[in-house]
């Protein structure tokens, strides 16, 4: 039998009524661009995360980008975060002019590992980005102590956590500002590229929602305004003012959310807590079949509650066993093959092989197999079943 290590088929198959419904009526509306749908989503998710502001854009990077912007990180300053992450985290931190700084991730969550992230302070750091990764929450009480002692801000990476809960809230709530993709293959997944950042306070709210759309209109004015007047000065006399969308305040950017997929997303959400279950379930089976093998299975912290958006193995033979498994067609995939510190774009900031021991580890070590809700009991087996005769 063949398993994909993703199939959202199968989940478009189970809610097609449902979903269809939503996307027709989008593309009947005529608004494919803002409108109803997307104010609808916004509303919805921001209920769904318990935060004040949802605010959507075009995917998940571009979520971290505007929220680095909105708070102001740039040319020169410093933010600390993981290698053990997706490229677009350092690649947001970069594309606004400042500099990622790398710590190591704990060997248990594969998370951000807190102890490391003092050390790595300097006068130039302005944020922590630490990543929610695999659907375990970071250490967000130690992460966000630092950060206030230190004056710094903290931006959540979320793209592979909504339905991570950490101490009773969803990740995303505890620091400065949450990013989220809603990629295909998510927890919650568009059919194609969307994300959104949320957060509690309303000055980067209104700044993400002017950079998002070409710096215009009565948000780029007000973030402007805010602008001049942290320098003691006042705005130019002359300078034309509206809040139409031909008034451009800040060089922004073209990063809304499709209506359509606003109209998905909102059929999807409600079955969000239902899809991180059956990927529990599955992890928890996958768990009790592997107890005592050579492999080792996931962590979850007395604080955490998993989403297991993947599941992670590390084995010693993990290439070997990889191979085994595509040979028997069982989708795989290692989650990632280059840590983000030797990647030949970061090369520049003079990382070598062996300064973060446990990412390396990971990097060498680890690999995914399929969780997602809708795996067959029989696929299921099948898998175990290959896993323990190629565990050596």
């Amino acid at each position: 039998m063949k398993v994909n290590l993703m199939d959202i088929r199968r989940q478009e198959a189970s809610y097609a009524a449902e979903y269809e419904a939503a996307v027709l009526d989008a593309l009947r509306s005529g608004t494919y661009i803002g409108g109803p749908w997307v104010e609808k989503f916004e509303t919805e998710f921001a209920l769904a995360v318990q935060v004040k502001h949802a605010v959507s854009c075009s995917n998940g990077t571009t979520a971290l980008f505007l929220a680095l912007r909105a708070l102001g990180i740039g040319p020169g300053d410093e933010v600390i975060t993981v290698s053990w992450t997706f490229f677009a985290t350092a690649e947001a931190v970069a594309a606004v002019g400042a500099t990622p700084v790398f710590v190591d991730v704990r060997p248990d969550t594969y998370c951000m590992n807190p102890a490391l992230i003092e050390a790595a302070i300097t006068e130039r750091t302005r944020a922590i980005l630490p990543v929610h990764f695999y659907g375990h929450a970071a250490d967000m009480d130690a992460i966000c102590a630092i950060a206030k002692k230190h004056g710094l801000y903290v931006i959540e990476d979320c793209a592979q956590a909504m339905g991570t809960i950490y101490k009773g809230r969803q990740v995303g709530t505890f620091g400065d500002a949450g990013c989220f993709s809603f990629f295909p293959t998510k927890n919650l997944g568009a059919a194609g590229d969307a994300g959104a950042v949320v957060t509690n306070r309303e000055d980067a709210e209104k700044a993400v929602r002017a950079y998002k759309v070409h710096g215009s209109g009565a948000n780029g004015l007000e973030v402007l305004e805010a602008g001049y007047r942290a320098q003691g000065k006042a705005l130019p006399e002359n300078m034309p003012r509206g809040t139409s969308k031909y008034y451009n305040y800040l060089i922004g950017y073209n990063s809304r959310m499709d209506a359509i997929q606003a109209a998905l997303l909102c059929a999807k959400l409600p079955h969000v807590p239902e899809f991180v279950e059956g990927r529990r379930e599955n992890a928890r089976l996958y768990n009790k079949a592997l107890a005592g093998s050579g492999y080792t299975t996931p962590f979850e912290g007395e604080d955490c509650r998993h989403s297991y958006y993947l599941y992670v193995l590390c084995h010693p033979n993990a290439d070997a066993i990889m191979e085994k498994l595509k040979e028997a067609d069982i989708g795989c995939g290692r989650y990632y093959p280059i840590p983000l510190h030797l990647q030949g774009a970061f090369a520049h900031l003079g990382y070598r092989t062996g300064d973060l021991p446990v990412t390396e580890r990971l990097a060498a070590t680890s690999f995914a197999i399929p969780v997602f809700p809708e795996l067959l009991e029989e696929e299921r087996a099948f898998i175990i079943k290959t896993l323990l005769e190629n565990d050596q």
